[in-house]
């Protein structure tokens, strides 16, 4: 799998680069947290085509995937999805996405919310799509003696019986492919023309189109947009909590919801994995292998980082693998809180080990500090009343395992790795907090990091392997900044940054 990442060095000189006061790192991703608020067509494509691909994980971490795909593919199944195609107009290849995504291809799937069949169809958009969901109530009798009471005489029991209602289905078409499928497609025809666009089509079928009318309203009154560039992914990339405020609460509020507003990106991406599926079954497979956790064995995986970390990182069993190592794997943090924008409360077992409890490694530090950086300059942007940046509280970087084991965290165990780090967001101001979250998820959906909840107001945060290179450059960035030393002068070319497979190359681009 191949997995195009872009990162831009801006010419400016290290720590000069908009404000003195702080360390502005030269290598920078393109189009995250403040820089949402420009996004050229070019941009915006490549930022499409990596949450297309980062949604990889939401599908093949899930059990089903795999069975779900042959399902999908088998042909009785594809024979409904070209029929239904032929019927609506609709690519096949998209209705089949839908149906894997909802179902995993089983058509007597049920959701604890409502929705049925192999489309997951509401009995509501049953009935738009001309769908027959009959049904009856009958009742359950039920029986009990009770101890009654009567003035002047003497209690007796007597019999009372309870009439207790309950639906059953008499006919559900939601659960009958043949008839769910070919209506599905022609829903999905009619909310392209409704909405003018298919990616609006399949958001609705998920949101709703009430929820998408709203949300294409507030779209077309965003600043920035262009009015013939109304898109679902213009409007998941053009808004921010400093810039299109009413847009980005309105996304806020899906996203708390269903995830909705992610919706058409994991379309797009069953699609794609579908089709490499049908070319090779094996391939796939090996794939959706890579998306299993070492970690936890039943079930799906948790979360990237469960993923992305396996057993053979967790090299740093005690405090002497910590000692051994440190300059080699691991170096120490730079603790300049106000510079860097995060401060160091790490713990240790003994006051002896806390400098080794003090660092981690390079990409780790770096991620750190990038994250740091674009949660600031947001925080800056967004200008809310009252508020002063604040810090980021680290409060673990590498633990060795005798000591996590004791701590109790569900999360602790990755310490071992030096390639994660904590941060305690309780007394961060409610401004702060929103921009830092905003960052850590903008960054998460173009695959750079992963992040978890792990304990009261305590995040859980590390980079991906294929963007570790590009972080320990930023690390290595921050030393020399404070050392005065080497970094990209004025009038060093600009230059893109693409990761393949985990490994990375550089080319110029050139900038007019």
């Amino acid at each position: 799998m191949k997995l195009a990442v872009l990162f831009f060095l801006s010419l400016a000189p290290l720590g000069q680069a908009g404000s003195p006061e702080y360390f502005v790192p030269a290598h920078r991703v393109s189009g995250i947290g403040v820089a949402r608020d420009d996004l050229s067509d070019d941009l915006l494509a490549v930022r499409t085509d990596l949450m297309i691909q980062s949604q990889t994980f939401a599908i093949l971490r899930d059990p089903m995937a795999v069975a779900g795909a042959k399902r999908i593919t088998s042909p009785k199944l594809r024979e409904l999805f070209r029929a239904a195609a032929q019927r609506s107009g609709w690519p096949a290849s998209l209705i089949e996405a839908i149906a894997y995504l909802e179902s995993w291809g089983d058509p007597n799937a049920e959701s604890p919310a409502g929705p049925r069949g192999i489309m997951q169809i509401s009995a509501a958009t049953a009935h738009t799509m001309g769908l027959k969901v009959i049904v009856n109530t009958r009742y359950k009798v039920t029986r009990e003696r009770v101890l009654v009471s009567a003035k002047g005489k003497k209690p007796k029991y007597k019999t009372v019986t309870h009439k207790t209602p309950y639906v059953v289905s008499v006919r559900d078409e939601r659960l009958i492919p043949e008839r769910a499928i070919p209506a599905a497609a022609v829903y999905l025809a009619a909310l392209e023309r409704s909405f003018g666009g298919r990616d609006w089509a399949v958001f609705a079928y998920h949101c709703g189109p009430g929820c998408v009318s709203e949300m294409q309203q507030l779209t077309k009154r965003a600043r920035g947009i262009p009015k013939d560039q109304v898109t679902v992914p213009r409007m998941f990339f053009s808004a921010n909590p400093a810039w299109n405020r009413e847009l980005y609460e309105a996304i806020q509020q899906q996203m708390q919801r269903d995830f909705s507003p992610t919706y058409y990106f994991r379309i797009m991406r069953a699609e794609q994995l579908l089709a490499l599926y049908r070319s090779d079954p094996d391939e796939f497979t090996s794939l959706a292998q890579q998306y299993r956790s070492e970690f936890v064995t039943a079930g799906r995986a948790p979360h990237r980082l469960s993923v992305w970390l396996k057993r053979d990182d967790l090299v740093f069993r005690n405090c002497d693998d910590i000692r051994a190592d440190s300059g080699k794997r691991l170096v120490k943090a730079l603790d300049f809180p106000e510079y860097f924008g995060y401060r160091l409360n790490v713990a240790s077992d003994l006051p002896s080990n806390l400098e080794y409890f003090s660092e981690a490694s390079p990409s780790a530090l770096g991620t750190l500090t990038y994250v740091a950086f674009e949660t600031r300059r947001l925080h800056q942007e967004m200008n809310r009343k009252g508020e002063k940046f604040q810090p980021l509280l680290v409060t673990s970087l590498v633990e060795p395992e005798d000591f996590v084991r004791q701590s109790g965290q569900r999360e602790a165990l990755y310490h071992c790795s030096g390639q994660v780090f904590d941060i305690d967001y309780s007394s961060l101001p409610p401004g702060e907090l929103e921009c830092l979250r905003f960052v850590l998820s903008d960054l998460g959906w173009d695959g750079y990091l992963g992040f978890v909840e792990d304990g009261r107001d305590n995040l859980h945060i590390g980079c991906s392997p294929t963007s570790r290179d590009f972080f320990a450059t930023v690390f290595q960035e921050a030393v020399g900044s404070r050392a005065g030393v080497g970094g990209w002068g004025l009038g060093s070319p600009k230059r893109e940054w693409v990761g393949e497979g985990g490994s990375l190359r550089s080319r110029p681009l050139f900038v007019r």
